[in-house]
Formats: structure tokens, C-alpha cells, sequence
């Protein structure tokens, strides 16, 4: 079973991660015949020397598409995923890693839940190196209980999805429409529209994990998208005001506390 890969680099990250990442996926036990690389806006000079030594030795199977200005995530995978040739795709961010295994473990299950659209999996983060692990992130393994989940919190790991391009195109792609929710935002619309998923219980992929994480997901803005995006979740009948009151107010209190307490609340919901 074929698939491809989709990753998005933009000018801020450093040359080591994307080696790093992309290595990770060529190296994957069963091989890719399709990596399609999106650069979002100019890059460094550095970041293009790692793409052009990727482009030598990947020759046939890297697609490098380049856009003239910063788009953004979504947009940046939409570009992408337009010139991916097959109908899986394996989601990769630029600085992470993904085990050996990772996409023959995900091909398995789509060819053993044929009705599947999108399939995560357990994520390890870690902090400068492999070696430094400092939690993970588990998720429901089943339909139900993932569908149930979405309700409170993202049911995906994102770098490490792999998805059916159909699914996500009748869904109507990734849309920049809440800042930071365009994942979640795109696997709400996949369940609407009828999509079925699973998460592989084993960790796929070490993720990369800034030590300051918890103050990227604060603060005002994060608040008040967070918040857009559940009105419209409550809009759509997809959330009852239960969920609305219990979940998303209390997270977008949690938004605006010091710092200090909202990494002690992140420490704990990440931990081993």
C-alpha cells in the first residue's frame, strides 16, 4: 500500500530539526514513494542547503513546492496536499521525529478498518534530544470514544495523523478560519461528514516539545480563538452548553492565569 508524505517548513525553523524529521521518514521500514515538501514563504539560507542535500538524495520521491509569502499552516497543507499523488497521507511536522515503524504500524490498520479515514497515535515529547523525555500524549483508541473525546479536547496528535485525501477534501481541507484550531477544526468537519477513525495505542513519534509550550497555549488571543471555535462546535450541535460550560470556559480561564500556574496545570496533564 502506497502513501505520502506531507510536511510544511517555514523560514523560523532550524536546519538540524528538518533533517532530522524528513530522515526520520525516508528511513521509515516501509518507504514512501511520495514526499511532497511545501515551503512556506523564503527560507533561510541554511534550510535550503538541508532541502537541496534532501533533493540530491531523494530525487525522484521529494516534491518541493514553494510559496512566494507565509500562509500559514493550514493553507501552507492545503498547497501541499493538492500535488500529493496518493490517497493516504502521512502528516509529518518539521521538527519531530517519527519511529521506524510509525507508518507501517498506521498502513495496517487501514487495511484492516478499510472504513477509516484517519489514524493517530500515542506521542512522546521531548525536550532537546530523544534521551529527555518529559511525558506523552495518549488518546482513545476506538471510533466512539475518539468521537466522544472531540467533544472536549483535539482526538488527534497531529504530526503524527495519516489520513485518506478524499476525506479530508470532501470535508473541505484544512481552513485558517480559527488560528491554532485548524487541525481540530478540520477533524470535527471529517466526523460530520461521516468519517470513522482509530489511534494506535503504541507511540508513534517523538515530538518535539518547546519548555515553554504552556505560554503558547495562553493568553488572550489563544483564549479568545479557543472560545470561537467552541461556539461554533455549539452551533453546529456538535457540543451540548454542558460541554461548553465544563470544557471550553474553564480552559479559556486557564488561558489567562499566571504563567506559573497554567505550566503547573499543562506539567500535570502531560505527565508519564
Amino acid at each position: 500500500m502506497k502513501y505520502s508524505v506531507l510536511m510544511s517548513v517555514y523560514a523560523k525553523e532550524k536546519p538540524e530539526y528538518l533533517e532530522a524529521a524528513m530522515n526520520s521518514m525516508w528511513e521509515q521500514t516501509v518507504k514512501t514513494d511520495d514526499f511532497v515538501l511545501v515551503c512556506d514563504g523564503p527560507l533561510t539560507e541554511n534550510l535550503e542547503k538541508t532541502i537541496e542535500k534532501m533533493q540530491h538524495d531523494h530525487p525522484d520521491d521529494l516534491n518541493v513546492i514553494r510559496l512566494e509569502q507565509n500562509s500559514g499552516l493550514g493553507n501552507a497543507l492545503n498547497a501541499g496536499l493538492k500535488h500529493c499523488r496518493n490517497e493516504l497521507v502521512a502528516r509529518m511536522d518539521s521538527d519531530d521525529i517519527s519511529k521506524m515503524d510509525r507508518c507501517e504500524r498506521q498502513l495496517e490498520i487501514f487495511t484492516s478498518y478499510p472504513d477509516i479515514d484517519i489514524c493517530s497515535g500515542t506521542v512522546i515529547e521531548f525536550v532537546d534530544n530523544t534521551e529527555n523525555i518529559i511525558g506523552k500524549r495518549e488518546l482513545p483508541t476506538k471510533n466512539e470514544d475518539i468521537v466522544i473525546f472531540s467533544k472536549k479536547r483535539n482526538p488527534f496528535n497531529h504530526p503524527a495523523v495519516m489520513f485518506r485525501k478524499r476525506a479530508v477534501e470532501d470535508a473541505g481541507d484544512y481552513l485558517e478560519k480559527y488560528h491554532l484550531f485548524e487541525d481540530y477544526y478540520l477533524w470535527v468537519r471529517m466526523f460530520m461528514n461521516g468519517s470513522k477513525a482509530v489511534n494506535i495505542k503504541e507511540p508513534l513519534l517523538y515530538m518535539r516539545t518547546p519548555i515553554d509550550l504552556y505560554m503558547r497555549r495562553g493568553g488572550k488571543d489563544y483564549a479568545v480563538n479557543m472560545l470561537r471555535f467552541h461556539t461554533w462546535m455549539k452551533s453546529e450541535q456538535w457540543i451540548s452548553l454542558g460541554h461548553y460550560l465544563t470544557g471550553a470556559i474553564p480552559h479559556a480561564l486557564a488561558c489567562v492565569l499566571p504563567n506559573k500556574v497554567r505550566c503547573y496545570i499543562y506539567r500535570i496533564l502531560h505527565a508519564n
